[in-house]
């Protein structure tokens, strides 16, 4: 398992209870500490200087302690979120040992402590010869008060998912290629009340879905699509997700520059993130119908890859003339779109790494989201609740006509045109979101775009509980907007 696992205690933390104890403590240092346990804590905390910032971390030697002590700050008055930060910090760099204890000397409850040790404790096996310091493999954390069983369910099946996201994504793409991400997604949810159809190149071709197709063609590895169903007894209210699983993106035959090909592996990071979402739900036995479709695909240059100016038609008819074959993710949506709509769920999220000018616009923390206004301030509230940053992006009425071709229904790009490059892609895909009813006038399936681009690769230095590298970004937004569904 690549995260501890974690366990609740309501005794007092004693030494011989773990191999290292991890206290998180607040600003300003000491205070909330237990004279009968953490007796000159205080005292060797102001002598190395520790403040409590959030995040900091602090190994230290307190009289009479023979266990190895370390603390994490969780700054002034911590909510549930600097929590859940500190305890995934305080794990991520307490690294050689087997079993930690953690303990927060401010009031808190079990779960935030617990989702960030999880979190935090996250490790890929990678592949080096010799493996650096390994973190924590179990995890006990202390409450007063005992979880909840739905909290002890649910901080194991977030972390699970985060976890798939972060495995998925970090597996090199030679061997993880559009057939073996489908094997994978069926593996996933091997056990669960979960519906599993995969369509190869051939029942691509016959269902019309050009899109994948066309994105597809130039690899020796053929596209597929994966749908994924759970559907629980009584649902009142049918979710589909829809992501984005370029297995390998060169940009096709618009190739990219060597230095913005490294990491394109990671450009199937919205189909990770629907099929983690979905998993979480059915694990988290949640009372609402959520489908998913990964759409799956290498881009690849070659003598079959679609050319700059040919033509797809796609899932719902819809031709496309594409003039930047990197421009790929939108084209593979568009059939997954279409085919999530032909099923009239209430809500529809498409997760994608689709836009680099999403990064410019947000930096890389915040991911863009667009849609239909209702359905965007669902989700922005269960990012909210969830922590994870998220802002609102427009869909400018002005900038449809940028979207005509004149021999085809739609371009895919504006050559040499980088306004509002992430805007485009979103008017692109709203073309593609189906009617809520067969009648001309229906209104649209409420629908949320969010572009994870910028946020799901964490390239910069470690934060919270957050690595660098794959962040597993909207994937507890994901699980608390479908839990707060009903």
């Amino acid at each position: 398992m690549p995260f501890p696992s974690v366990a609740h205690t309501s005794a007092p933390l004693r030494e011989s209870d773990a191999d290292a104890i991890l206290l998180v403590v607040a600003k300003p240092v000491g205070e909330g500490a237990d004279p009968a346990e953490w007796n000159g804590l205080g005292a060797a905390l102001t002598a190395v200087g520790f403040t409590g910032a959030p995040g900091s971390f602090q190994r230290v030697h307190v009289p009479g302690v023979t266990t190895p002590l370390a603390v994490v700050g969780a700054g002034s008055d911590p909510d549930a979120a600097a929590l859940r930060d500190a305890a995934g910090a305080g794990l991520r760099q307490l690294t050689g040992f087997e079993h930690v204890a953690v303990q927060a000397l401010v009031p808190s409850a079990w779960r935030p402590l617990a989702e960030g040790a999880a979190l935090g404790g996250y490790r890929f096996a990678g592949y080096k010869k010799e493996s650096p310091k390994t973190r924590a493999q179990r995890v006990t954390v202390f409450s007063s008060d005992a979880p909840a069983d739905e909290d002890v369910v649910a901080v194991a099946a977030i972390s699970g998912a985060v976890a798939l996201v972060k495995d998925l994504v970090t597996t090199p793409a030679e061997w993880l290629g559009p057939a073996d991400f489908a094997d994978a997604a069926v593996e996933a949810v091997a056990g669960l009340p979960v519906d599993v159809e995969v369509l190869d190149e051939e029942a691509l071709r016959d269902g019309g879905y050009g899109g994948i197709l066309g994105v597809g063609q130039g690899s020796d590895r053929p596209p597929r699509l994966v749908r994924l169903d759970y559907s629980p007894t009584g649902a009142q209210r049918h979710v589909a997700l829809v992501g984005k699983g370029i297995t390998f993106d060169t940009g096709g035959l618009s190739l990219k520059p060597a230095a913005s090909m490294v990491g394109m592996k990671y450009d199937m990071c919205g189909a990770a993130t629907v099929l983690a979402v979905l998993k979480a739900a059915a694990e988290m036995s949640l009372p609402v119908r959520v489908s998913a479709w990964l759409c799956i695909a290498d881009n690849m240059p070659s003598g079959r890859a679609t050319r700059p100016g040919d033509v797809l038609r796609t899932l719902d008819g819809t031709t496309v003339e594409v003039l930047n074959t990197d421009a790929e993710g939108r084209l593979v949506l568009a059939d997954g779109l279409a085919a999530a709509s032909r099923e009239r769920p209430d809500l529809l999220v498409d997760v994608a790494t689709l836009t680099g000018a999403i990064t410019i616009a947000l930096g890389n923390r915040h991911t863009g989201v667009m849609g239909e206004d209702d359905a965007v301030a669902e989700y922005l509230s269960a990012a909210s609740r969830a922590s994870e940053l998220a802002w609102q992006l427009p869909l400018p009425a002005h900038m449809v006509d940028d979207l005509d071709s004149p021999i085809a229904d739609l371009q895919n790009a504006k050559i040499g045109d980088p306004a509002g490059g992430s805007l485009f892609a979103g008017l692109f895909l709203r073309h593609f979101v189906g009617r809520v009813s067969d009648e001309a006038d229906a209104p649209r399936i409420p629908w949320v775009h969010l572009d994870i681009a910028g946020v799901g690769m964490n390239k910069g230095a470690p934060f919270g509980y957050t690595d660098k590298g794959v962040t597993a970004a909207t994937v507890r937004s994901l699980v608390e907007l479908l839990a707060s569904s009903r």
